[in-house]
């Protein structure tokens, strides 16, 4: 199948699209190009490759597409906040634009990447259940997630199957690495300065899962039979995959010897705290869908990637590494304008 694989030069996607012709799908990478410099180790790209932003996409750009995987918006709570009306701008109308196109243009299956942002705050002790669990998004990058996730939905046809995957927190090593990510972050702070900053108190929970992981949950849903994906959302992480901010920066101390433990306590009490379920998808999809990292592995994959790469205090401060700095600068060199549009020279 063609895959249009949307955000392939971030992150994610940097890891996803050689997986995927791993696996004989042909994939076109659609992507705004704003981080597509921000690589540590060279990054294996498709033979097709369209730069351009997703609020422009056209009907001609999926041109004999089978498959999307939409991975594309603004990334974080972070650049979620940077202004209202642009988040809404792409990760809102952006995703149904795309979702609009692709069901015109004859697209089977579209795999959307949504977010367990959406549910906010829960009691302690409950796991989120996909379905009846009460949404309860804080920012403006879950309220948007949340809102597409449910719009894509309502395109669906036949013929035009649509899921969803709601993954934990992602960590791990990409050639495209993101340091503003919360076991990423802990991890390259310990290596770089020797010790670990934690902004909150401590006790917020997060889901936390690796980038291969979640790179197999999307293979999955591209295919996966209809039956088991048309129409679904997915949380994806692994089994006890829950882990409370202090436990992950213990695995990254572990992982890193020698790290103290800094509380900066300047986030005091984050809200944000949340405990997820993955039955579903360990169940129903257990056939296609089988995590096998945990943190003390993707510990000492992080901890190996940047001895070799050479990674300095610079790269885990800087915009190579973090989204929303980069942005910053590409705006300050008027490289981008202010709706984070490319300026034409």
């Amino acid at each position: 199948m063609t895959v249009l694989v949307t955000g392939n030069l971030g992150y994610i996607g940097s890891v996803l699209t050689p997986l995927l012709a791993q696996r004989g799908h042909q994939v076109r990478g659609f992507d705004s190009g704003l981080f597509r410099d921000c690589f540590l180790t060279p990054a294996v790209e498709p033979t097709e490759q369209i730069v351009k932003d997703i609020r422009d996409i056209e009907l001609e750009d999926l041109d004999g597409v089978t498959t999307v995987v939409h991975l594309a918006g603004l990334s974080n709570d972070p650049l979620g906040e940077i202004d209202d009306a642009l988040t809404e701008a792409i990760n809102y109308k952006g995703s149904m634009r795309l979702g609009e196109l692709a069901r015109d243009a004859g697209v089977r299956r579209f795999v959307y990447a949504s977010s367990q942002s959406m549910y906010g705050i829960s009691g302690t002790g409950v796991e989120l259940e996909e379905d009846t669990s009460e949404k309860n998004p804080l920012t403006s990058y879950a309220r948007t997630k949340w809102k597409a996730e449910q719009g894509l939905m309502v395109l669906r046809t036949p013929g035009f199957e649509v899921t969803a995957l709601r993954p934990s927190t992602v960590y791990g090593a990409s050639p495209r690495l993101r340091c503003d990510i919360v076991f990423n972050n802990f991890m390259a702070c310990a290596f770089t300065t020797g010790s670990i900053e934690i902004k909150s108190d401590g006790k917020p929970r997060r889901p936390a899962v690796h980038i291969l992981d979640v790179c197999e949950a999307f293979i999955a849903g591209l295919e996966a039979d209809a039956s088991l994906v048309d129409g679904r959302a997915f949380n994806v992480g692994v089994a006890d995959g829950n882990y409370t901010v202090r436990q992950l920066a213990l695995a990254a101390q572990a992982a890193v010897p020698g790290t103290d433990l800094v509380f900066t306590g300047e986030h005091g009490s984050d809200s944000r705290t949340y405990t997820v379920g993955f039955g579903r998808i360990l169940g129903e999809l257990g056939s296609h869908f089988n995590p096998s990292w945990d943190l003390d592995r993707g510990g000492a994959e992080l901890s190996r990637y940047f001895r070799e790469t050479g990674f300095e205090e610079r790269h885990f401060r800087g915009g190579v590494c973090n989204r929303l700095i980069r942005l910053e600068e590409l705006i300050e060199a008027g490289r981008i304008d202010e709706s984070l549009r490319t300026v034409e020279s």
